[in-house]
């Protein structure tokens, strides 16, 4: 029997069971509850480009409040980056101030990807004047620099936005960038052209105050390619082109995607949208992750976790029911895409019988002058019209078909493969230690030097693989959906030091059968010993594996042994 002392008393009983409540503003919950949601409340992210263009670009990096440093310059796509010289080991336990270096990083917005040969030459000047010569490509479409000064800062706005580009809620609680196909408009087999729906997103979200603060940031999407080329499943909502049998080509609606350290597929909610009704829908998913979603935790408050709780059902209810005030029609899953690969990279025809290419550069670092030649490329042997991907890679659109040799000459020129190897084309890695203030280990330079040795060992292998690195568990790499994930920690080596290394997932997918990566107890292996794991690993899968078989099914069958 146990002991009454440790029973709980009735005031006991009664704390315990009083509900907080989630934070959610349609539950009446408007009181802050944390310190994000406090300076929030105080003002709006949207604000701080006023005092970053009037007091702290002329005062400099000393006169920033630190509500506004950590917290708000984000909605204009700025984040401290990670002083130089502190270790991964400290990533967890130093303060903020101590990890900031007096640097940004600066997120350049490009919605679906799309640039004209102006845009990316700016970016590419403005790399080189204030950012050191830096540029990476994101897996969202993106364009980053780095060691950006404050006083700097409204300059570059002012060049950007002279030619149409912004960094306007390019991070921050709000609407991220949307996804879009890269090849919409072009592509000979498109579903769908989802470009005026992506355009009226813009114009209805972006910079909107009625949707500048969310409970965590929001990721959309949206592609008529029947590739999948948009990672649907990992988005906050996706629309994904399908071909209803009664009402012809539309889109059918994805909710609650997301990895970090949780990570949830998005699921369909059973509902066909057409091109018409796409912002609509967009704007009323935004709206219900406004109201109900979760503010008291912060690593509860993505919209996958309200979905999950509600399930699909009741979210396509409350979405119809209070947002739309109509009903949407019932609609088909996307069928399996044909391709194994959906990154664009090759030489492709159009349907108005030109040519893209899409090309890699090495786990999407490049600079500021390949970014001014890739655009003087653009406009020699193109249209004008580039694109970025969801894979780190890039697009030239309208290429007249005796422009194809030499463009694809100039590019590897530059170091930019359209006919890159398969460890070129699969291996993406995020910022790393380098910048990151969350990393803990290298991915960029170690990602790299991966692609040589892989192909300069396994020079034959031809599959498709993907080989994703992550500096820290937060998945900016999408660790848990590559063949080979590999999460960034510090590890023991041999000699019983820490050294830098990553944890293994390894099987998982998006498109083909989506599923998260299989993780074997132990298996973890040091930077040192990568390209000798790899190279093994990839040894046996070709001698294993059955006709016709993927690496994420034949890992997933395959026993430990052979995956250590």
């Amino acid at each position: 029997m146990a002991n009454s002392s440790s029973r709980p008393t009735a005031a006991g009983r009664r704390k315990a069971g009083r509900h907080r409540g989630e934070g959610q503003w349609a539950a009446g919950h408007f009181t802050p509850l944390n310190a994000n949601e406090q300076f929030k409340k105080d003002d709006d992210g949207l604000n701080v480009r006023t005092r970053i263009e009037t007091i702290y670009s002329k005062r400099g990096f000393d006169s920033i409040d630190p509500a506004d440093l950590r917290g708000r310059m984000r909605w204009w796509g700025l984040y401290t980056q990670r002083k130089p010289g502190i270790d991964g080991g400290k990533t967890a336990v130093l303060e903020p101030h101590e990890l900031d270096d007096e640097h940004f990083m600066l997120r350049v917005r490009i919605d679906g990807g799309r640039l004209t040969a102006t845009q990316l030459r700016t970016i590419g000047e403005i790399s080189q004047e204030f950012a050191r010569g830096t540029a990476d490509l994101t897996d969202r479409q993106n364009i980053q620099l780095h060691w950006i000064r404050i006083e700097d800062v409204p300059e570059i706005w002012r060049r950007l936005e002279s030619v149409g580009l912004s960094t306007t809620e390019a991070c921050g609680d709000v609407p991220r960038v949307v996804l879009g196909s890269p090849v919409a408009g072009i592509a000979a087999d498109e579903i769908v052209d989802g470009t005026p729906a992506l355009e009226e997103i813009q114009r209805r979200i972006v910079g909107n105050p009625a949707y500048s603060n969310l409970p965590r940031k929001f990721k959309g999407a949206v592609s008529g390619s029947p590739l999948l080329d948009i990672v649907h499943e990992i988005n906050d909502v996706a629309f994904v082109g399908v071909e209803h049998p009664e009402l012809g080509p539309g889109f059918d609606v994805w909710v609650g995607g997301g990895l970090s350290t949780n990570p949830k597929l998005g699921v369909r909610i059973g509902a066909w949208a057409s091109l018409e009704d796409v912002p609509d829908v967009f704007e009323a998913v935004v709206g219900i992750f406004r109201d109900y979603g979760y503010r008291r935790l912060r690593n509860r408050a993505r919209l996958k976790y309200l979905l999950a709780d509600w399930g699909p059902s009741r979210f396509r209810q409350v979405l119809q029911d209070e947002y739309l005030l109509r009903t949407l029609a019932d609609g088909p899953p996307p069928a399996v895409p044909a391709e194994r690969w959906r990154d664009h990279i090759g030489v492709h025809r159009q349907r108005d019988g030109r040519y893209y290419l899409g090309f890699a550069a090495r786990v999407g670092r490049v600079d500021g002058g390949t970014l001014t030649k890739i655009a003087e490329l653009a406009q020699q042997h193109g249209s004008d019209r580039l694109r970025t991907t969801v894979e780190q890679k890039m697009l030239i659109l309208d290429v007249e078909e005796d422009q194809v040799g030499p463009l694809s000459e100039a590019l590897a020129a530059l170091d930019l493969q359209v006919t890159p190897s398969a460890f070129r084309r699969g291996t993406m890695a995020c910022t790393g230690i380098e910048f990151c203030k969350l990393a803990i280990v290298e991915t960029k330079a170690r990602g790299a030097s991966l692609v040589d040795e892989l192909e300069r060992r396994l020079p034959d292998f031809d599959e498709p693989i993907t080989i994703n690195l992550n500096g820290c568990p937060n998945s900016c790499a999408r660790i848990q959906v590559a063949d080979i994930g590999l999460k960034g920690q510090l590890v023991t080596d041999e000699d019983g030091r820490q050294v830098e290394g990553y944890q293994v997932h390894l099987g998982g997918s998006l498109g083909l059968d989506p599923g998260f990566g299989r993780k074997v107890r132990g298996l973890k292996v040091t930077a040192a010993q990568l390209p000798d794991y790899v190279e093994r690993v990839l040894t046996r899968f070709t001698a294993g594996r059955e006709e016709g078989e993927r690496f994420a099914q034949w890992a997933a069958r395959a026993g430990e042994e052979d995956l250590k």
